[in-house]
């Protein structure tokens, strides 16, 4: 039986090889998805299913899950990415800092992360920080709408939260007297209306402010800490053009937006459908 031409044999072992090699990327598992971590809180599942957004567009496979702490997840390492709020990240890591202003804030978290972290670009215009809501009668008799008014004003001050909310002890110079505390949104800003307290806390996110209210509005100095969105990720963990998209959220989330996906959230919406919406009128890297 006569040998095949040289060629033959050359056509054949190189598609050996190439089947060989098929066989074996196949076999073999692609990147494990990047872990974006969420607490169950409707506010919480926005901004994971966001930058989780992010990352998909830049060709990450991505999972979110949820823990009951995140941030202890993330720095453990069964996390990629966390969203969170300047303020109380700082709170985390550096309870003691007195930084105040945005800048302040997130240069002093990102100084006070551990080797492992880091931090992505905040939104300067996206923030849920701690306010201070009066009647409108108050703000007129108050001269004003800015909180250095209430601090002018700070003697004889009854100031209520619904209960379990975290609230300043303090705003600027002004201690403030032990909070009254309501069962939700609704009782507390009863009571605002009925002049039984003087002020409420709220915050600048809070879909359940209503609208009959002055939100009093924070200047300069800053009186009260800084909350801005921002995404705390594991070093080395992404690539640059995961890194990339990451920071263009703070490029297009404003509060009311948050605000507003809160609050579809809150009232049933799902969390990926609300934020596929804002996506597609404000998309990434325009």
């Amino acid at each position: 039986m006569p040998r095949p031409p040289r060629h033959q044999l050359r056509r054949l072992a190189l598609a050996l090889i190439t089947a060989l090699l098929i066989a074996g990327c196949a076999d073999r598992p692609g990147p494990a998805p990047l872990g974006v971590g969420t607490a169950p809180d409707p506010q919480s599942q926005v901004l994971a299913q966001l930058y989780a957004s992010a990352l998909r567009g830049a060709g990450a496979a991505v999972r979110i899950e949820s823990v009951a702490d995140p941030v202890a997840a993330l720095d453990a390492g069964q996390l990629t990415l966390v969203p969170g709020f300047t303020g109380r990240l700082l709170a985390v890591f550096a309870p003691d800092s007195t930084a105040r202003s945005d800048r302040q804030v997130y240069w002093a978290l990102a100084g006070a992360l551990p080797e492992g972290l880091a931090l992505g670009d905040y939104a300067m215009t996206a923030a849920d920080k701690p306010a201070l809501a009066v009647t409108k009668a108050t703000a007129d008799a108050w001269g004003g709408t800015e909180l250095s008014a209430l601090v002018r004003h700070c003697s004889g001050l009854v100031v209520g939260a619904v209960a379990g909310v975290r609230a300043p002890a303090a705003v600027g110079r002004c201690t403030l007297p032990r909070l009254r505390e309501f069962p939700d949104s609704a009782a507390l800003f009863a009571a605002l209306r009925a002049r039984l307290i003087t002020a409420a806390w709220t915050s600048t996110a809070d879909p359940a402010t209503p609208d009959d209210v002055v939100v009093l509005t924070d200047g300069r100095p800053t009186l009260v800490r800084a909350e801005n969105v921002v995404p705390l990720y594991r070093r080395n963990a992404l690539t640059e053009s995961q890194l990339l998209a990451i920071n263009q959220v703070a490029g297009v989330l404003d509060t009311e937006a948050l605000t507003d996906m809160r609050r579809r959230v809150a009232h049933g919406a799902d969390p990926q459908s609300v934020v596929d919406a804002f996506l597609e009128e404000h998309p990434l890297g325009r």
